[in-house]
């Protein structure tokens, strides 16, 4: 490319630029106020902390602490070994417990800040989309009917996970928080100066409170612990985060002409505690129902919260305005259903319909709640059958204003009840399940093995084999397993109770309560297939000859994991959508065919660069196959929290998707320390879920076609190519060493991960030989990250970038750097990674702890590293790390003087607890402080998983 054909490019090229939102959005807010308020906050925590520490452990403690710190911070670890040396183990518990608790509290203090700085902003996330969508308009780029079409189906909904990586309890949570709240009161300019001792008090107790309370949890949580987490985190956002998120949206909307229909549902929410059943045997059919109950419960109750709240507010008169007639004899219908209801309220409230008709709600809400946990039979006018019948009720409200010309009344509050009921529902979430491939066909062997009509056994039929087979079966009449269930085998009847137990769930909850069955571990359209066989042998799923005679109470999603599944995932999808049967069950859920892409183990399987690249392609592909089949595609991302699992900011990976493969709805996932650090404190989850639903907006609506010529498109493609298959190469290289999978037990804490108790399912799959495909990648990511190698979130770049370098194509790399949003964010969370790794502080893991044979492979980690970092100066032009983050950087320096005290601790008892004999019984003390020490670093790094 000459020299006037890439200013040519270039200037396209800028016109397609999208910055990261959040960048964009708190520009001109200064970066050094934000630092000194944070760090007074810091202080004054940090302050408090220590005479928590002294009156509790005495002056000697605290002297101690700060002299591990004061010696972590020298080149030379020779005093520091020997003073940790002679700690003992209750010491060392003390030790360790002090680091994390200044980690726990920095952590708070950065999240109020954030929340503060952002709320500071003049223009939000929602508010500078929409003026760019309104721009668009202007300009003729786009019209309404595409902006209304999109609005139409725009969901975002993330789905909170049960995966284990959340290390701190909840009840250690809800006290900082407390602690978050109290802060920001003393920090209030409008706070009358006589409420400073009363704070200053309140602020003490509360990590006097924190330092007495235990850091560990005492067992293993249970798939329903799991599911009262994201209860609690739901709970949150429905009441204080929902109403006005959504309001903000159509206030925004309204600026440029559009409304959002009454009926749409861009803001939802999903989870998987209690579904997921991949690898975990806790989660059981009764278990699925019991979290099914947990998540009605509170949310009926949280749908009842909400009407009070509007029932006191709406006192219009029938003196002062009309209702219509729907409305009056729905009133006459309700007060003969709840005939006690109406006594109570009609002498109050007799001339105001409105109150009348949310009390009847109110009460049929209440007893829908009553009913559900008691089992007992619907009651037609007493309670609700479903959510369909509730937002009747509140529509009809809504629509009689609207007939007598109130829309400010019928536009407020009213609308912000439909808008917060549409997006929680009944049971706040709608519950996914997750199963693995193999069950389904170890189920169908059983069937057809009991029948005996095929010539070779089912186990031993391959793939292109079962297609044809479960194709025909699919919309065959005939029910495999007979009037005689009770003779069915274990993996059978294990199956189709699950099926079962689903069709229960929905009748007894409703359409939302379960949409999608996820099969992990999806290798062809066979996969697929299977599970419709067994969902219609449960009921859930009746193929007729036509589209319109099919019932699917379900949809099914398969979900590619590793690198070589990601890249059969179009082909996959073509034929999936290419066989008649199948198609008609995608037509039944509506022409939507929801699609998960996990970035875990493909990452695991072939690096970040391999990982991230194909699953970008994947979703090239699936988008054109879409198109061509008339589908609409829900995506759903499993991201976890650690670059090396797919994290980075929602809103920024959101908007680096390929265009036009989001079109209205996706899923991402939230999990584990994620879920904390967003939503522990509403204002800052209000901001997340704000920049994420303002992402999915604006990438539906203009990000459906290429600005840029074919030719740049190609010379990227190639590019990326390059960079993913050298990085994959040096990636495997590593991996499949033999040497590895002893210096990662050697060089990380991961075998005491299993003893922190942080989650429901095991951290190895069942029936592995305990190598390296055993392990699962949260326990791979977070052993990595807790002795500061990080290798999941960079290890390869380096390789590839250099290889793309050295074959000319540096200039295009820095290029693609600048303007293309998909490499731009991966350049972005692979720098923070890297800034977040230690190869000094990992050193000191190598020599205390790595036999001598294993130890040279941190010579190749180490070079693979220096290569990464200089090959990314390189390509972002900078001079060091985060030189365009600066806050960032310094704020990563801070915690690194805490964090080397509690690397040292690790490492010391982690040496102490691996020199007894096998046979000894270790002490308690001793593997309690190394547990903290595990908790300490998580919380200093904000990651674990």
């Amino acid at each position: 490319m000459t020299t006037q054909d890439r200013t040519a490019t270039e200037r396209l090229l800028e016109a397609d630029r999208r910055e990261p939102n959040v960048a964009t959005f708190a520009a001109g807010v200064s970066s050094a106020q934000q630092h000194a308020a944070l760090r007074a906050s810091v202080r004054q925590l940090g302050a408090l902390l220590g005479e928590a520490l002294t009156r509790h452990e005495g002056p000697e403690l605290l002297e101690l602490v700060e002299t591990v710190r004061r010696l972590a911070r020298r080149p030379d670890a020779d005093e520091l070994r020997a003073t940790l040396a002679g700690v003992d183990a209750p010491t060392a518990v003390v030790l360790a417990r002090a680091f994390t608790a200044y980690f726990q509290l920095v952590n708070i203090t950065e999240q109020l800040h954030r929340w503060q700085e952002v709320t500071a902003l003049e223009q939000g996330p929602l508010a500078a989309t929409v003026e760019r969508i309104g721009d668009a308009l202007d300009a003729g780029r786009i019209d309404r009917d595409l902006v209304t079409d999109v609005l139409g189906r725009l969901e975002y909904r993330p789905v909170f996970t049960a995966h284990p990586t959340e290390a701190t309890r909840r009840t250690v949570i809800d006290l900082l928080r407390r602690i978050a709240d109290t802060v920001h009161l003393l920090e209030d300019p409008r706070r009358p100066a006589a409420e400073q001792p009363r704070l200053d008090r309140r602020l003490a107790e509360l990590v006097d409170l924190l330092w007495q309370t235990d850091e560990l949890r005492v067992v293993r949580p249970e798939p329903t612990d799991e599911a009262r987490t994201a209860i609690y985190y739901l709970h949150t956002i429905a009441e204080q985060v929902v109403p006005e998120l959504l309001a903000e949206l159509d206030r925004t909307l309204e600026t440029i002409g559009v409304r959002l229909p009454p009926e749409a549902r861009p803001l939802r929410f999903g989870a998987w505690a209690g579904g997921d059943r991949d690898g975990n045997p806790n989660v059981t059919p009764a278990v699925t129902l019991e979290v099914i109950g947990l998540q009605h419960d509170a949310g009926l109750r949280e749908l009842v919260a909400h009407v009070e709240e509007l029932l006191a507010e709406l006192s219009s008169s029938t003196r002062v305005v009309p209702v219509t007639d729907e409305l009056q004899q729905s009133l006459e219908r309700d007060a003969q259903a709840l005939p006690i209801t109406y006594s109570t309220v009609e002498r109050l409230n007799a001339e105001e319909p409105y109150r009348l008709k949310l009390s009847f709600v109110r009460v049929r809400l209440m007893r829908t709640r009553e009913r559900l946990a008691g089992g007992t039979a619907h009651e037609p006018g007493r309670d609700y059958a479903g959510f369909d019948e509730v937002m009747a009720d509140l529509n009809l409200v809504r629509d009689s204003m609207l007939a007598e010309g109130d829309r400010l009344t019928a536009d407020g509050a009213i609308l912000r009840l439909i808008r917060t009921a549409t997006a929680i529902g009944m049971g706040l979430a709608t519950l996914d399940i997750r199963e693995h491939s193999g069950k389904h066909h170890e189920a169908l062997a059983e069937l057809y093995d009991r029948i005996g009509e095929l010539d070779t056994p089912y186990g031993e039929l391959d793939h292109a084999e079962r297609i044809p087979l479960l194709s025909k079966e699919m919309q065959s009449r005939r029910p495999l397993t007979g009037s005689a269930a009770a003779d069915l085998g274990p993996a059978a009847s294990g199956s189709l109770e699950l099926l079962t137990t689903i069709r229960r769930a929905l009748d007894t909850y409703g359409p939302e309560t379960v949409e999608t069955y996820i099969v992990s571990m999806t290798h062809d359209v066979d996969d697929l297939f299977a599970v419709v066989v067994l969902a219609r042998e449960a009921g859930l799923v009746d193929i007729g000859p036509e589209a319109e005679s099919t019932t699917a109470r379900i949809g099914f999603a398969p979900l590619f994991e590793t690198v070589a599944e990601l890249e059969a995932a179009g082909p996959l999808l073509e034929a999936l959508l290419g066989d008649p049967a199948y198609r008609r069950v995608v037509a039944a859920r509506g022409d939507v065919q929801e699609i998960m892409l996990g970035y875990s183990d493909s990452s695991k399987d072939a690096g970040i660069a391999a990982s991230q690249w194909q699953i970008h392609r994947a979703q090239r592909a699936l988008r054109d196959i879409g198109r061509r089949h008339g589908v609409v595609l829900r995506l759903f991302h499993g991201r976890g929290g650690s670059v090396g699992r797919g994290g980075g900011p929602t809103g920024e990976a959101v908007l680096s998707q390929p265009y036009g493969s989001l079109d209205g709805p996706i899923k991402i996932t939230e999990q584990g320390e994620v879920m904390s650090d967003k939503y522990t404190l509403p204002g800052l989850g209000r901001f997340n879920l704000e920049v994420a639903l303002a992402a999915v907006l604006e990438a539906s609506v203009l990000h459906r076609t290429s600005l840029l010529p074919q030719d740049v498109i190609d010379g990227w493609n190639g590019t990326m190519d390059l960079v993913a298959g050298h990085g994959q190469t040096a990636y495997r290289a590593l991996v499949r060493d033999p040497g590895l999978v002893p210096f990662f037990v050697a060089a990380t804490p991961v075998d005491e991960l299993g003893k922190m108790n942080i989650g429901s399912r095991p951290a190895k799959r069942p029936g592995g030989e305990g190598g390296l495909d055993d392990l699962r990648a949260i326990p791979w990511v977070f052993g990595w990250t807790q002795s500061r190698i990080i290798l999941p979130g960079w290890f390869g770049v380096g390789s590839g970038l250099e290889a793309a370098r050295e074959d000319g194509r540096g200039e295009t790399l820095r290029e693609m750097y600048g303007s293309w949003a998909f490499f731009r964010t991966f350049m972005s969370n692979v720098q923070m990674t890297l800034a977040k790794t230690d190869l000094e502080i990992a050193a000191s893991y190598v020599r205390e702890l790595v036999p001598a044979h294993a130890a040279g492979l941190f010579d190749v980690i180490r070079d693979e590293h220096e290569r990464t970092v200089r090959e990314v100066l390189h390509v972002t032009g900078q001079t060091e790390l985060l030189q365009s983050a600066p806050i960032l950087r310094r704020t990563l320096d801070l915690r690194d003087t805490y964090l080397a005290p509690l690397h040292a601790l690790q490492t010391s008892l982690l040496a102490r607890s691996r020199s007894l004999p096998d046979d000894a019984t270790p002490d308690p003390d001793v593997q309690r402080a190394l547990l903290l020490t595990i908790n300490g670093i998580a919380a200093g790094l904000r990651n674990t998983g």
